[in-house]
């Protein structure tokens, strides 16, 4: 199909609008636009893109807004006619009439759109006579991050479309009609009060300095600007970072990112701060007489080398392990079980995946053979219907959760919502299954059931390319749905229909988090699910799959590089003879074990016994996340030497040994490998805060001093390394990485894979399993006596431990942790809004100010854990997955009742 640019034929795409048509062949700056933005839908309100459309060379135009406006074959399109021109002067003097010029001191002088437009249509006057206008317009500085100066508002509606349709949060809209008409806030409320989320969407969108930041995004004070990857949650955001004079002034999100497409969250955008706060460890310290003292790095390197080393001899090298971190880069990671395994030699190698997703890992390894997500997220526009399992995405992972209440929110989607809380999903899905905590082996065995029952399985599928179905089946029909029902708490009712409204979608796709693996049936959940998507079809094909959200920025790349006791880099088991070998070879050494090592809760264990000697952790705050925090602590204190690698002093760093001040995300260079595989660079921004180092650089530096030469840390050398023994990395380089990054496994020629199990599974055929339901020890032991359930989450405003968050503007926007219950609880125990409540287990008890709200089911509460002020795991217990050992946060059996004491001094103060 072909269509004619002033005359000259041109190819154009189905679909295609004149605008990106013009774009493409001509130019991207011919036609001038303000309404438009890349990640908007086509709008068509300010008409400056306006252009004349004939039907016949040099004939009869009309003028048509380019942006919305389909080519038309054998059309002929005038983009810059006289006439043309003249009319986008015309609107552009229009829009000046109510607009304030005072350019030189407005913030986005030089990157202003308006400026820019203006400047192209050729505005050097204004013809239109001084009239109204909305200069008194009053600047809203209410908020921490967030601006708005309404005075410079030129009605474009990117701002409320980009709330809508980007953040799908509905904070923004139009109010008022004609000349009065006017972006408002909420119920015209402030930014601060209104229900605004702070993602930043509607300031990257605005065209003039309406909206904006106070770090002043759209200033053009930077002189550089490096794209780079976002260091909170697994999805990947791709950031530009600008930076002047070796500081950080603003964060965007890039258009062409594909991870985020031009959005990012609160987190990524925002809460950047920490990077060069006052509390960041400047100085290696060591511990003397009790005390943490300033030490050079020579000395607190001598002291661990000599600790190794006779801890080594004496004890043999299982008395010693390492602690990985999925926030530092694949590279890093790396180079820590290699120092661990090649260097110590130990397999006692663990990360922080196995507190949040160790049972996806196995669960799916054992069903598909692979254990990552099946599927990309850009799959989300092929599918019909969405089955969100234990996970809130909107607070945990925003980026993905926005895309994904976007596609909820479309009538053509069905979708499924699986929580014991009523998470913001719940309100736009066609079904909350709100089961008891503890209770998914029982539910998604009904869910199974009914699809069986129902005959609605995807048969030729099963056959084709599945194995142990029929004994599964055998055992699915034996149970008892009401007896689940009564489980679970759920409606058998509601539970068939939901499960048939995902066995008949055309493509279903799942997505799961820590509401699924943190439980000691976690490992099952995930085989279940996997049963699932199985016995409907729903694995190698668009808008499908199995998609673990994944906690941490390098939750997925940290197990991919062997950041765990029983599987080498690359998931090679280390107990094979082959595997084994093969390790030993290549880190040319022969002391790699061949018996799995030591995971984190054993790691504790081990040191509370005296066998333990050392432990080096790097970025993780085991004192604050992992649970039962008294034993935590009564672990680390027995050990001959803690090392901790951090940016801050945080409770785990406050019991160290050795402490090692670390460079940022943002200070650093290597690659996070986000939850859809996607491998990406993250790239160095400013120089390392002087006294701290990378923390890969820290492991090169002991593992030469203990005899073992290895080059100083470049991402680039070390992802050579790393691609000949990690295979899905075997065509990963550095240099051809780009700005989106390649999804994992990455063939020798640099082909990636966008979607997985197409044709056969990893493993050759998708194995069914089936598991009984069980209740949780934690309820059979400690449930009479402590009859209610604590469950914990996260909240959109901090991050995990909230060592980063806490030390910027996100903690204007929430102050503390609270504990959710419900009215019929609080009536029941007394206790009114914002009351301390004493909540006490088996293990602890903490003072916490209590939420009341119809968001849990009675009998259930549930809280985070951010502030370490409260330190909500003094009462988490010790029970894991039975196979992974990810610790259970999701069920913990516990009393409340109104706090005592200073705790009450203060809720009444």
């Amino acid at each position: 199909m072909k269509a004619y640019i002033n005359n000259q034929p041109h190819e154009f795409k189905d679909g295609e609008t004149i605008l990106n048509f013009v774009k493409r062949v001509v130019s991207e700056d011919i036609i001038p636009t303000l309404c438009d933005a890349p990640n908007l839908e086509a709008f068509g309100s300010c008409r400056v893109c306006s252009v004349d459309v004939a039907l016949e060379k040099d004939g009869k135009t009309k003028t048509m807004a380019s942006c919305h406006t389909p080519v038309m074959p054998d059309s002929y399109i005038y983009p810059d006619s006289e006439g043309i021109q003249a009319l986008r002067k015309n609107i552009i003097e229009l829009v000046l009439t109510d607009h304030p010029l005072d350019c030189l001191t407005c913030e986005v002088n030089g990157n202003c759109e308006l400026q820019d437009v203006a400047a192209s249509v050729g505005i050097t006057q204004v013809r239109y006579p001084e009239g109204a206008n909305h200069l008194d317009k009053v600047k809203d500085d209410s908020h921490p991050y967030m601006r708005s100066e309404l005075s410079k508002c030129i009605n474009c509606y990117r701002c409320v479309r980009a709330c809508d349709e980007v953040q799908g949060e509905f904070v923004l809209s139009m109010a008022g009609r004609g000349f009065d008409s006017h972006i408002i806030k909420g119920n015209n409320e402030s930014f601060m009060g209104s229900d605004c989320v702070s993602c930043g969407a509607c300031s990257q969108a605005c065209p003039t300095n309406a909206i904006s930041d106070v770090f002043q995004s759209k200033s053009v004070q930077a002189t550089e600007k490096t794209r780079t990857i976002c260091t909170y949650c697994g999805v990947g955001c791709n950031l530009e970072v600008s930076t002047k004079n070796g500081k950080i002034l603003s964060i965007q999100a890039p258009y062409d990112a594909k991870s985020n497409e031009g959005h990012t969250c609160l987190k990524g955008r925002y809460a950047f701060k920490f990077y060069d706060h006052e509390d960041r460890l400047t100085s290696p310290m060591v511990r003397k007489n009790g005390e943490l003292v300033e030490v050079s790095w020579d000395e607190a390197y001598d002291y661990m080398v000599d600790k190794f080393t006779s801890l080594k001899t004496e004890f043999g090298p299982d008395s010693i392990a390492g602690i990985s971190s999925a926030r530092t880069p694949n590279e890093e990671n790396y180079l820590m079980q290699k120092f661990i395994r090649a260097v110590i030699g130990t397999n006692n190698i663990d990360c922080c995946a196995r507190v949040c997703h160790s049972p996806t890992a196995l669960g799916m390894q054992r069903a598909f053979g692979t254990g990552a997500a099946t599927n990309s997220i850009s799959d989300l526009a092929h599918t019909d219907c969405i089955i969100v399992i234990g996970a809130n995405p909107t607070d945990a992972h925003p980026v993905t959760g926005a895309k994904i209440k976007q596609r909820m929110m479309q009538s053509s989607v069905k979708s499924i919502i699986v929580d014991p809380r009523k998470i913001e999903l719940a309100k736009y899905a066609t079904y909350h299954l709100q089961l008891r905590p503890g209770t998914n082996v029982a539910l998604l065995n009904m869910t199974m059931y009914y699809i069986i029952t129902e005959n609605v399985l995807d048969q030729a599928f099963v056959d084709d390319r599945t194995e142990g179905f029929e004994d599964f089946k055998t055992n699915i029909l034996k149970l008892d749905m009401d007896e689940l029902s009564r489980i679970t708490g759920v409606d058998k009712n509601l539970v068939k229909d939901a499960a048939v409204t995902y066995a008949t979608a055309k493509a279903a796709m799942e997505f799961h988090g820590l509401g699924v693996t943190e439980h000691t049936q976690g490992t099952y959940t995930v085989q279940l699910i996997a049963d699932l998507a199985m016995i409907t079809g729903n694995i190698g094909k668009k808008g499908a799959g199995v998609n673990p959200l994944r906690g941490q920025n390098n939750v997925q790349g940290a197990a991919d590089m062997g950041c765990q006791p029983h599987q080498g880099a690359g998931y090679m088991d280390v107990t094979r003879p082959e595997m084994h070998q093969k390790y030993n070879t290549f880190y040319g050494v022969d002391i790699v074990p061949d018996h799995v090592g030591l995971k984190i809760p054993e790691m504790f264990n081990e040191a509370i016994n005296g066998n333990l000697k050392a432990l080096w952790i790097i970025g993780e705050d085991v004192v604050q996340t992992d649970p039962n925090t008294q034993k935590v602590i009564k672990a680390l204190s027995n050990l001959d030497m803690l090392v901790v690698s951090e940016l801050f002093m945080t409770e785990t760093a406050k019991l160290a040994t050795v402490l090692l001040p670390s460079s940022s995300f943002l200070e650093k260079e290597g690659t996070f490998t986000n939850g859809e595989r996607r491998i990406q660079k993250v790239q160095k921004v400013v120089e390392p805060l002087a006294g701290t180092k990378g923390d890969g650089q820290q492991v090169i530096d002991i593992m030469n001093r203990m005899g073992y030469a290895q080059p100083d840390y470049t991402a680039k050398g070390m992802l050579e390394e790393i691609s000949q023994i990690v295979p899905f990395f075997a065509g990963v380089k550095w240099d051809e990485l780009g700005d989106n990054g390649k999804q994992w496994p990455v063939l020798p020629d640099g082909t990636d894979t966008q979607m997985l199990h197409i044709e056969e599974f990893k493993k050759g055929k998708g194995t069914f399993s089936y598991f009984d339901w069980k209740e949780s020890n934690e309820i059979e032991k400690h449930g009479k006596d402590f009859p209610y359930i604590i469950t914990t989450n996260r909240e959109l405003e901090h991050y995990n431990c909230g060592a980063m968050t806490r030390r910027t503007g996100n903690v204007a926007l929430l102050t503390e942790d609270v504990l959710l219950i419900h009215p019929e609880d609080a009536a029941k125990e007394g206790l009114a809004e914002g009351d301390f409540v004493c909540i006490e287990s088996a293990r602890g008890k903490v003072d916490i100010k209590a939420k009341i709200t119809d968001e849990v089911k009675p009998g259930i509460l549930s809280s985070t854990f951010h502030f370490p002020e409260i330190m909500l795991n003094n009462i988490t217990s010790d029970e894991h997955c039975s196979e992974a050992m990810c610790p259970e946060y999701k069920v913990v059996s516990c009393r409340i009742r109104k706090s005592k004491g200073k705790h009450k001094v203060l809720a009444e103060a």
